[in-house]
């Protein structure tokens, strides 16, 4: 595992954190495992997303034992219904608590957002895909990114970094970005409908892509979002890669794929 990450225990929970955003003072922040909720098989134990066939009041109760454990008031996450979309969210006081208690209310269409609002706690899911971190910590902006491959090949996590500029002024120089725990370029196989995507987005694709024969290929989603931002002038050293496969580590996390569809979602979570 990466240094780069910390893992960290509150009571029953496991959460893993950024080392670099820890130092900042920024402690409101982290990326769950599945340990420590109420959720029976097969979304135990801290599933937290809605829209797993999960039980709703459980969902919550788990949101409440995160909240509780790093000192966040519930009433104030955001949540977007997650479609595999380019599309990132400015969250403002008046999206407090939108997707927080249930489903329905969570921002249409969305798969990123934004603020500069202190309380608010920017949230996104995850059993598989890349969470993305990020944080410019001189004007205070906070950021999150749900980045699977269709999100990696829109370059979500790029755009939402240029929303922070366009909206609040932050540069590239001084953001923070973290890649969260996913499926690893060990795991996450795929056939011709993923592979020429890629090869046609990314000028470098030979070398984040490997080839198993029979139209397989395996694909680094974490080092092809890490190379975007730094096209788009991110330093190197400020960005941060778990390298935390999710399909390798079921015991861990939750795994789309490893776990046929059936299971729960961990959360990115940041609050300023």
């Amino acid at each position: 595992m990466s240094n780069q990450f910390v893992y960290t225990e509150k009571g029953d929970l496991g959460v893993y954190q950024v080392s670099s955003f820890i130092q900042t003072g920024l402690d409101k922040h982290g990326f769950t495992t599945r340990k420590g909720g109420v959720s029976p098989a097969p979304f135990a134990q801290l599933n937290l997303a809605f829209h797993t066939g999960d039980v709703e009041q459980n969902v919550v109760e788990n949101r409440r034992i995160l909240s509780s454990a790093f000192n966040l008031d519930l009433a104030n996450w955001s949540a977007g219904k997650q479609v595999h979309s380019d599309r990132v969210a400015v969250i403002t006081a008046e999206d407090k608590g939108k997707g927080a208690w249930e489903y329905q209310s969570a921002l249409e269409d969305t798969d990123a957002l934004v603020t500069n609002v202190p309380g608010i706690v920017l949230t996104s899911y995850h059993a598989d895909c890349v969470a993305i971190f990020l944080w410019d910590p001189k004007r205070r902006v906070v950021g999150v990114a749900h980045a699977g491959w269709r999100g990696t090949v829109e370059r979500i996590g790029v755009k939402t970094l240029q929303k922070m500029q366009t909206i609040y002024g932050s540069l590239p120089e001084d953001c923070l970005i973290a890649i969260g725990p996913s499926i690893g370029p060990c795991c996450f196989e795929v056939d011709g409908k993923v592979a020429e995507p890629w090869k046609n987005s990314f000028s470098y694709w030979q070398e984040v892509m490997q080839e198993k024969g029979s139209g397989k290929w395996l694909i680094d989603l974490w080092e092809t979002n890490k190379r975007q931002f730094l096209e788009a002038g991110v330093p190197l050293a400020k960005i941060a890669v778990s390298q935390l496969c999710t399909f390798c580590r079921t015991d861990l996390f939750f795994s789309y794929r490893a776990e046929q569809g059936k299971t729960g979602r961990m959360t990115a979570f940041i609050s300023l």
